[in-house]
């Protein structure tokens, strides 16, 4: 057992995030996106070849609307069924990815999106293949992240790295695909973002080219090819420019257009597929042959006869299919549609000029329009640029390009502001917000700036007796383990059952039980990779170390009040500092519970209802009451010298005491001095060893930089042991039952304390119903019930819990929103929400949600947390 964990460790230690290491799996990515682009461009060439064929043999009104609704359907029912992140461009999902927002990358994601592109594409649907690809290389890249275990930062740079292979294999364009990482996905220029998005897309864009996967290079020396450029076409190619940039701008609003039409549709995406699908094959089969092919399209347009009528015709066809096809959320991109829009465009213009003045070549415009519109539409000018340069090879265009690309992103910027991207994924409720200051502490702090200096280790010649002994004696759940002053080891107390099976425990020593060689971390290591392996490895501590010497530890609270501190803007405290509060009244019972809840009161209209609840906790858990009321004093007087009157406080504490007497429970009560709430509250929780905090919470706040409140806040994130908030409703009755409990349930660290209190709570009434539920997307079809079944059987268990039990998901945008119109709606009495610390975090940033509840409803909000794992 021993040598298997010293293996284990050793591998740990072994792939530990290195430049070495950066470089292999970037190669590798490379690899696997090139061989993705070339499946996926010989796939849907295939499957569009022979769709072109069929309308030899049958009538093209019958065979490409026929073709289009089956394959359309079948792949958007892919999508729906195997993979909904899959959906549409992919660039959105990679962006947000790489944002650290929770959206779903994986070799399965990838996979599906690999089928059903080629599906759609083959359809007819006037799509590209490029963003797919993106999404592909992006998707397997973060499935091998997976399995070498590395930073998420290092996993950040595989994913860009394989969204960079991918276009560069799509479009045989390296250069392309590095500085589409740096304009656009992660924008990051450090080394070794940059080398491994080099690596990759290098590798990504030479196998593509040799195994013939370059669809988009065009071969300018086989074909009537002539770049010309003067000094006097420069007016025409601002006016190329600025065209091309307002019709990107309507080209943009009209995507998000067609897809709030098809949302009003209310159909599922397989049947939104097959609609598109249908529309652009009875579109197409109306148009010339040429059109059939999208690619033929592109260069037909580049070296045709100059020929105004067909070009125009294409440009409204393109713009209008490419609007039907996105849409529908079809896996498609838009990179190949704006190139050809742009060529149909640079063309159009290119001949007029030609014609008027007598000089200059359609094809010079018409690539330097397909840089434009495209730099318009994605807003990289520098990629555009790249990419059509790289597709042809030819200096002579690099000057045409940089007029038309950037004066076409200046015009779209400034007519449609913002990343088309952005918008895209504003519409499936995700903002992306940059400089957040989550991620600014976690890259900025290290484990030296918030580790515990003074810990407790254990020596590795204890015995088994003195290890047990030392456990009995101390809240913690491990220790770091020590001989001759180095760390050799963590026991937990897991690692307390090994104990347990020798036979002689005073015979077994520490050494022998510890785990050896434990995952440590430096003190300049940054919060973000302290954090990453703590979630790793699923363990709540680690030791900081100076070579092998321990000099501290940190958890996963250390960081969390870190970043809580840095939200609330704890950076400084300016004015006289709070002194401990000061006890001036208490009365004492026998200490015969088996644990104690704590209950602050200051309301005298809500005190009985609070105690009430709180009673029926403690009578049910078996726990002493602990009834705390505080006097405030200005912090310019000392707690212990100031004079106050305890009248008042005597009489709300006797309530308290007359109601314990009548439940035979015991209380202890208790006045404090203090110059601050929140500091009373947790001197009383550590001294009295309370198990459970229950107080009220008036269900909002408007203080700036807090999110339930200055005590709630403080509480929440200080306070080792769980935390009951209740916040009565709005037409509160004391004499009121309540018959209906909402409990939203999300799977996390508190839905079991939420649960083991419902017992408690609702034996204070008769024909209870209880209803469980689960807020699920709407285009979830079989969500995930587990964590439902689970909490219903739990209940069910209970024996003097005498209620009706209901548990059903809710589909609905957001939680806040699905929560606050079920209670509406149906009229719970009580909701019962929790909020770890976790998610009091990311709330900060992204919306409280148990504080929008409390604040849309006006039943009585339960808030549940459960207690502080050191």
């Amino acid at each position: 057992m021993i040598s298997l964990a010293l293996l284990t460790n050793h591998l740990r230690n072994f792939w530990q995030p290195r430049r070495g290491l950066a470089i292999a799996e970037a190669s590798i990515i490379g690899i696997v996106a090139a061989l993705s682009a070339v499946l996926l461009k010989q796939g849907s060439g295939w499957l569009g070849t022979w769709r072109v064929h069929t309308t030899q043999i049958l009538p093209a009104w019958i065979t490409l609307p026929a073709i289009g609704v089956s394959l359309g359907f079948f792949s958007g029912w892919l999508v729906q069924r195997l993979a909904p992140e899959a959906a549409g461009s992919g660039i959105p999902q990679v962006k947000a990815s790489l944002a650290n927002v929770p959206i779903k990358l994986s070799w399965r994601v990838a996979s599906v999106k690999l089928i059903s592109a080629i599906i759609a594409l083959g359809s007819g649907l006037t799509l590209g293949r490029q963003g797919p690809t993106v999404h592909v290389g992006a998707g397997l890249a973060a499935g091998m992240s997976r399995l070498v275990p590395t930073s998420p930062d290092h996993r950040r740079q595989m994913i860009a790295a394989g969204a960079g292979a991918g276009l560069a294999a799509a479009f045989n364009a390296p250069l392309a695909g590095v500085l589409f990482i740096i304009e656009e996905l992660l924008q990051d220029l450090s080394g070794l973002t940059l080398g491994t998005a080099i690596i990759a897309s290098f590798i990504g864009g030479v196998i593509s080219r040799w195994l013939g996967g370059g669809s988009l290079q065009l071969d300018l020396k086989l074909i009537d090819y002539s770049s010309t450029f003067s000094l006097l076409e420069i007016p025409v190619l601002l006016i190329l420019g600025v065209l091309a940039g307002l019709f990107a701008a309507l080209f943009n609003r009209g995507l998000i257009f067609s897809i709030h039409a098809y949302r009003r549709l209310h159909i599922s995406l397989p049947l939104r597929a097959a609609l598109a699908g249908l529309a652009s094959g009875l579109i197409i089969a109306l148009l010339p042959e040429y059109f059939r092919d999208n690619a033929g399209l592109r260069q037909y347009m580049i070296v045709s006869e100059p020929n105004i009528p067909v070009a125009a015709i294409a440009f409204i066809a393109q713009f209008i299919l490419t609007l039907i096809a996105f849409g529908s959320g079809a896996p498609g991109g838009l990179f190949a549609p704006s190139l050809i829009l742009g060529s149909c465009l640079g063309h159009i213009i290119g001949v007029c000029e030609l014609q008027t003045f007598g000089f200059g070549s359609p094809t010079t415009y018409a690539l330097a329009g397909m840089g434009g519109f495209f730099s318009a539409v994605s807003k990289v000018p520098m990629t555009a640029i790249v990419i059509v340069f790289e597709m042809t090879t030819d200096f002579n265009l690099v000057l045409p390009l940089m007029v038309v690309s950037v004066t076409s992103y200046l015009v779209a910027e400034k007519v449609v502001p913002g990343s088309l991207y952005d918008k895209l994924l504003k519409l499936n409720g995700i903002i992306l917000k940059k400089d957040a200051p989550i991620e600014g502490i976690l890259t900025q702090l290290t484990a030296n700036d918030v580790m515990q200096q003074r810990v407790e280790t254990l020596d590795a010649e204890m015995t088994g007796d003195e290890v047990i002994q030392a456990f009995s004696c101390s809240h913690h759940r491990g220790f770091p383990v020590v001989e001759n002053n180095k760390l050799v080891g963590l026991v937990s107390q897991t690692d307390l059952q090994k104990i347990r099976n020798h036979l002689l425990p005073n015979e077994t020593f520490l050494k022998e039980i510890m785990t050896p060689q434990p995952v440590t971390v430096s003190p300049t290591d940054r919060l973000s990779h302290v954090l990453y392996l703590l979630d790793r490895y699923q363990i709540s501590r680690l030791p900081v170390v100076d070579g092998k010497k321990l000099i501290g530890i940190i958890t996963r609270a250390d960081i969390i009040r870190a970043e809580a501190d840095h939200l609330n803007g704890e950076n400084g405290v300016t004015g006289p500092q709070p002194e401990p509060s000061y006890l001036v009244y208490q009365t004492r019972s026998p200490s015969i519970g088996r644990g104690r809840l704590l209950v602050t009161i200051a309301n005298p209209k809500t005190a009985p209802a609070l105690l009430e609840m709180a009673a029926a906790i403690a009578r049910d858990r078996h726990y002493e009451i602990e009834c705390l009321q505080i006097i405030l004093v200005s912090r310019h007087s000392s707690p212990a010298e100031t004079p106050v009157k305890t009248g008042k406080s005597r009489r709300l504490l006797r309530q308290a005491e007359v109601l314990a007497k009548k439940l035979h429970i015991p209380i202890h009560t208790q006045i404090r001095v203090a110059h601050d709430i929140a500091q009373a509250i947790l001197e009383t929780t550590k001294e009295r060893h309370i198990d459970l905090i229950f107080m009220g919470w008036k269900g909002n706040t408007s203080t700036p930089g807090r999110i339930f409140g200055n005590v709630v806040d403080t509480i929440i994130r200080q306070a080792n042991c769980d935390v009951v908030l209740v916040k009565l409703g709005d037409n509160f009755d004391s004499h009121q039952q309540f018959k209906r409990w909402l409990v939203p349930m999300a799977g996390g660290p508190n839905a079991p304390i939420a649960i083991k209190l419902l017992p408690a709570l609702v034996t204070m009434g008769n024909d209870i119903e209880i209803r469980l539920t689960q807020v699920v997307k709407p285009w979830e079809v079989e969500p995930d019930m587990t964590v439902l079944e689970e909490s219903t059987r739990q209940l069910m268990r209970h024996r003097n819990l005498h209620s009706n039990i209901v548990a059903a998901s809710l589909q609905a945008e957001s939680v806040a929103t699905g929560v606050i119109e079920l209670v509406q709606t149906e009229g719970f009495d009580v909701v019962v929400l929790g909020a770890s610390r976790e998610g009091l975090l990311q709330q900060a940033i992204q919306g409280n949600i148990p504080e929008a509840i409390a604040s849309g409803v006006d039943s009585t909000v339960i808030l549940v947390r459960s207690a502080m794992q050191e």
